[in-house]
């Protein structure tokens, strides 16, 4: 699986010249600055520490625009396997030294070759390897797959200390390395596809030019004892193929992530690829390239839909797995504001941007773009499943008999909804139960909603109104309230949020006494205290607004 796009760190608008010239050097980079010291980044953050710890587990490339001490020191509590690192680099604020930090097996100083010649400077490159012979020979090129890396470490070693190679197999990309090549030598790089025991004086790399063709489910042993049976590398394979009534097997998808290999599907009239088959049984057929395959190519993948929540708006609210469902698809999907608060995105993935009242259509195309076998996904802010995109999608796929639809691998990610980031910022008004309702009318009846809210308030919940009041609907809140007003007392806390999350957000805490619909819009979340709602005074002069836990008498 590919790494996320480089994250480019900075701490203050004097690197950010340098910020984006890396970033037009890099496809999809993204310039992350410090909330509050940075203005014009693509994102903010509030801790340098936290964000470049959850970069580099992440498996996010990381181009620091600072001291490189403040970057070893920073991640030096999760340098374990040296084999298992993202690239970090070190950026002078002028651009003026680019420093590879870690990742030398991870393509760090590619990537500081492409920093250092887009800004015309050298990279301070100190790996012995790479200067000696102009190639890093434990990362091979990408369809390649290096054997055992301490053998490697040694076999380097004897290079280093005046030792001739030879190279045996098919390995075009050192033919522009300066090794000391000799027929004769002790040495010998190996490349191929057939299992072999790792010994010191080879150096083993395995083609990744294997592919196991399936009409059925396998298990992963089943495909092992067939590349066993065929004398050919574990190392080698590079992907399962299987027809396309089978797209919505768990048991394929576990298969494939068990062996770590792409999972493509081909329809019965697909043609045959060029390579040497065998059929070794265990029901798979194994065919063998000359060359590394390259998978995406073959077939087509499983289609994946993913429904997101932005959460309020602040970049620092979303959630991981939403960040990194952003960073792999190929379509997004969504009302155009909330696309737009979703990027920056690459050059390669297509923006699809709609009326915020188009949803069912926008749904079927999410389904019928995902069923090409592309990454899709569709945005929602808050949370996709609080009056937002995840039932408009459900609904699609439940109305649909297209079995193409329901192979889609489909996935709903949560995000912080805009009653939370409101009542977190109050406080907790919601810390007890509490009633959520949107008070349009558009798409049910106004007297379900009295009645609903009539019975929220007999009940004493607290209530959190989505969407109170817009042009067309200026009377709703109004009602709204004079029910409330039947079952709460005037000195009822209420919380208006407007914004929340986002740039110029405003909160204010008041009485339902107080409250006047003129004081909300549509981008106004109200909160409504029950009869045990609480307010005090906080030290910079507004109010804390909390809902105690407890009923009644206090415990």
């Amino acid at each position: 699986m590919s790494r996320p796009a480089p994250a480019i760190v900075i701490l203050g608008n004097g690197s950010l010249d340098t910020a984006r010239r890396i970033q037009q050097l890099l496809p999809g980079a993204s310039v992350l600055g410090l909330a509050g010291r940075v203005d014009g980044g693509d994102r903010s953050y509030s801790d340098f520490g936290d964000t470049l710890r959850q970069l580099y587990q992440q498996d996010t490339p990381i181009i620091a625009l600072c001291a490189a001490g403040i970057v070893i020191r920073t991640l030096a509590p999760l340098l374990l396997e040296k084999g298992a690192e993202p690239p970090v680099l070190a950026v002078a604020e002028d651009a003026s030294a680019v420093v590879p930090l870690l990742g030398g097996l991870g393509g760090v100083n590619d990537l500081a070759r492409v920093i250092a010649a887009g800004l015309g400077i050298a990279p301070a490159i100190t790996t012995s390897g790479e200067l000696r012979f102009g190639t890093c020979l434990l990362n091979p090129p990408a369809g390649y797959v290096l054997a055992d890396l301490e053998l490697g470490k040694r076999f380097v070693s004897d290079l280093l200390a005046g030792e001739s190679v030879r190279i045996e197999g098919d390995a075009p990309w050192l033919a522009r390395a300066q090794l000391p090549e000799s027929g004769q030598a002790r040495l010998a790089i190996h490349v191929g596809s057939a299992e072999r025991l790792p010994v010191a004086d080879e150096l083993l790399i395995y083609s990744r030019n294997v592919l196991a063709q399936v009409c059925a489910e396998v298990s992963p042993q089943s495909i092992l004892e067939s590349l066993y049976q065929a004398g050919l590398a574990r190392q080698s394979l590079a992907c399962i193929v299987a027809p396309e009534t089978l797209m919505a097997s768990a048991a394929l998808r576990e298969t494939a992530l068990e062996l770590a290999v792409p999972l493509r599907f081909v329809g019965s009239d697909a043609a045959l690829l060029p390579v040497a088959w065998c059929e070794p049984g265990n029901g798979v057929v194994l065919g063998v390239a000359a060359a590394p395959l390259e998978p995406e190519t073959i077939g087509r993948a499983r289609g994946r839909l993913a429904v997101i929540g932005l959460g309020p708006g602040a970049a620092e609210l979303m959630v991981p797995a939403v960040k990194a469902e952003l960073a792999r698809a190929n379509d997004v999907l969504g009302y155009e504001t909330y696309v737009r608060m979703a990027g920056p995105f690459r050059d390669d993935q297509v923006m699809h941007c709609t009326d915020n009242r188009e949803e069912m259509q926008r749904a079927r195309h999410a389904f019928e773009l995902a069923a090409q076998g592309r990454s899709v996904v569709v945005v929602s802010s808050g949370d996709p499943g609080v009056f937002a995109m995840a039932a408009a999608v459900l609904e699609a796929l439940h109305e649909s008999v297209d079995p193409q639809w329901h192979s889609v691998d489909l996935e709903i990610l949560p995000g912080v909804s805009a009653s939370l980031a409101t009542a977190a910022q109050a406080g907790a008004p919601l810390g007890h139960d509490f009633c959520v309702m949107s008070l349009s009318d558009n798409l049910k009846p106004w007297s379900i909603i009295e009645k609903r809210l009539d019975l929220a308030c007999e009940a004493d919940l607290a209530l959190a109104f989505y969407n109170p009041i817009s042009r067309s609907r200026p009377w709703q809140l109004g009602v709204a309230l004079d029910i409330v007003r039947r079952h709460r007392t005037p000195q009822t806390p209420v919380v208006l949020g407007r914004d929340i999350g986002r740039p110029g957000q405003t909160l204010r805490t008041l009485t339902l006494g107080e409250l006047t619909p003129e004081q909300v819009d549509m981008r106004t979340m109200v909160l409504v205290g029950s009869s045990t709602t609480c307010t005090f005074a906080r030290a910079d002069g507004m109010q804390w607004v909390y809902t105690p836990r407890w009923y009644g008498e206090k415990p």
